[in-house]
């Protein structure tokens, strides 16, 4: 049989049906083996590191250096090298109806943009002052717009410092951004979805405010108290804020780790809990999301951004008073 009759031969046998099945099982397969990467890419890690960390990764061409300290005259006295100041006051606003909200997309966008952060950036950023929370809440806004890898200095501006590390006047030079939000709506949770887990076996809710604001003896919003069968753990607990030693105290030094699991434990929040953390404004619930979810390892860890500030306008229960939950399980 010549070359040209054996190919006239196979065509004769050919089945186009069967090519298209083949093709599909192919498409369907290759999609398949794909999705634990994709999965992979949108997860997002914040990391407590050390101002040796900073001092050594400051000049990385693929780090953002964020100052959010909000008196721009602090920045401009002194910095870590290459840092940009925006302020954390300018992440939030009024949406209509609550006042200080995070801002929409688009112009939360604007601001990352503006810092000269991308998408694809890796992002220290550092506060000072009586609260680590403005640098905490940063670091989730960037891991809430898709941004892969974020870094809070352990410590602060005054830690930095302390550690005799290299401080500067100058201002970088730094191209802007066009930063487009890949929006992580699987790390929040809305008034509806706190509604549905009122109650709800394995949930737990941690509010991080003082308690007096918790038990509701100060008269501060239109109802005051806290979701029913919260657990009041003040955000300073993590910290070492009220350490002993004067010398050591730093609001935005983190305690051992090791110290925060077992305090979680005697307060009957484990890994397997359901955890959403809920604040005034939802500010402070961002140093327990992180620690909690980033650092601790537990699996499923959510922010309620609308926190006393929203629920507090609604119909839904609320309790006064200290904890009606036992300390442990």
């Amino acid at each position: 049989m010549h070359f040209s009759q054996a190919i006239v031969f196979k065509s004769k046998r050919f089945n186009p049906l069967a090519f298209v099945v083949l093709f599909l099982l192919g498409i369907t397969l290759f999609s398949l083996l794909s999705l634990p990467l994709f999965a992979s890419s949108s997860k997002t890690t914040v990391n407590f590191v050390s101002p040796d960390w900073v001092a050594s990764h400051s000049a990385d061409s693929d780090l953002r250096v964020l100052d959010v300290r909000n008196n721009p005259l602090e920045y401009i006295a002194g910095h870590v090298p290459n840092a940009v100041h925006v302020a954390d006051i300018a992440f939030r606003g009024p949406d209509g109806f609550l006042p200080v909200q995070y801002w929409n997309n688009k112009k939360l966008g604007e601001i990352f943009s503006e810092a000269g952060v991308a998408i694809n950036s890796k992002v220290l950023v550092y506060s000072a002052g009586n609260d680590v929370l403005g640098a905490t809440m940063v670091a989730y806004l960037l891991e809430r717009s898709g941004v892969k890898e974020a870094y809070v200095l352990d410590g602060g501006f005054a830690g930095y410092k302390a550690a005799g590390k290299n401080v500067t006047k100058e201002f970088p030079r730094y191209q802007k951004t066009g930063f487009s939000v890949r929006d992580r709506r699987d790390i929040r949770v809305t008034l509806d979805e706190v509604r549905q887990l009122l109650g709800k076996p394995g949930v737990v809710f941690i509010d991080p405010r003082p308690a007096d604001l918790f038990r509701g003896d100060r008269d501060l919003w239109v109802r005051n108290g806290h979701i029913p069968g919260a657990r009041n753990i003040p955000w300073p607990t993590f910290t070492e804020a009220n350490n002993a030693q004067e010398a050591l105290k730093n609001p935005h030094k983190l305690r051992p780790l090791d110290e925060l699991r077992q305090l979680l434990a005697e307060r009957g929040i484990t890994p397997a809990s359901d955890i959403i953390v809920s604040c005034s404004t939802g500010r402070e619930a961002t140093l327990q999301y992180v620690v909690l979810k980033h650092l601790l390892g537990y699996p499923k860890v959510r922010i309620y951004e609308g926190s006393w500030t929203e629920y507090s306008t609604t119909d839904l229960p609320v309790e006064t008073g200290p904890e009606k939950v036992a300390s442990a399980i």
